[in-house]
């Protein structure tokens, strides 16, 4: 019988980490959820037969308290998916919060750095593992948010150095970088108005954005034999945000009639 691989998921309990965490379930992992909201993750593991480990990704004791909880149970990593991350609203540089500015670069940098350093340390025992972090177009382009815009940013160049520093050990370190989601919370600012779908569509190459599973299929390739040849890179899973905001937003126009 196959020893099922361990993966890890921050932030599993909603969103693209929760679709993450099925579909590596469905591939035969058994899977950890280190989440700091406690229902929803336990709701989240209970229904794919996985584990939970109470966490603030911020932590780094708190990381590392779950890192051995995870080996206790389930013995030691093989993948690690880093999607905690809070999501904020535009805003001003000179106007900013600074302490939510703070706290944003606490859970989304520090936190996957402390996910990465906790159960990098188990890849490196046994020479081998995958991570994924979760950058962003964020991480390309600038944002007027000016917190979580320069620490998708930084994650990108965070798994470059990962990459490189532990390639030495069989492990792979990937990224993988998602436009606007159709997630739950997305939704409902359409529906509310907070959000115009239309000015979004605009300036993607596909007529659809992906859907938290979409992702999910992305960031299992990465972490699969699959992909054993590619490692330091973001994959952009943006309908094409990336080649096509600046060519939609032409001052010539585009060459063709919508």
């Amino acid at each position: 019988m196959a020893v099922k691989r361990v993966a890890v998921i921050t932030g599993g309990a909603s969103g693209i980490g929760e679709a993450t965490a099925r579909r590596l379930a469905a591939d035969g992992c058994a899977v950890a959820i280190l989440d700091i909201n406690r229902a929803s993750a336990e709701a989240v593991a209970k229904s794919i037969g996985g584990h939970f480990a109470p966490c603030d990704v911020a932590d780094a004791e708190a990381v590392d308290a779950a890192a051995c909880q995870v080996e206790r149970e389930l013995g030691p990593a093989d993948v690690l998916v880093t999607s905690a991350g809070l999501i904020p609203n535009s805003e001003a540089i000179m106007d900013m919060d600074m302490g939510a500015h703070a706290r944003m670069w606490e859970v989304n940098y520090n936190g996957t750095l402390h996910a990465c350093r906790a159960f990098g340390r188990q890849m490196i025992e046994r020479k081998r593992g995958a991570i994924v972090t979760l950058g962003s177009i964020n991480s390309r382009l600038p944002l007027p948010l000016p917190a979580y815009n320069p620490g998708k940013a930084a994650i990108e160049r965070l798994t470059q150095l990962l990459a490189v520093e532990l390639g030495r050990h069989g492990i792979r370190v990937n990224s993988v970088g998602p436009t606007y989601v159709m997630t739950p919370p997305l939704r409902a600012k359409v529906d509310s108005g907070q959000r115009d779908l239309g000015k979004i569509m605009g300036v993607h190459a596909l007529q659809h954005l992906p859907e938290p599973a979409d992702v999910a299929e992305a960031i299992a390739f990465l972490a699969s034999d699959a992909a054993k040849a590619i490692t330091g890179v973001l994959l952009p899973v943006d309908a094409g945000w990336l080649a096509a905001v600046s060519y939609r937003t032409y001052a010539g126009g585009v060459p063709w009639t919508e």
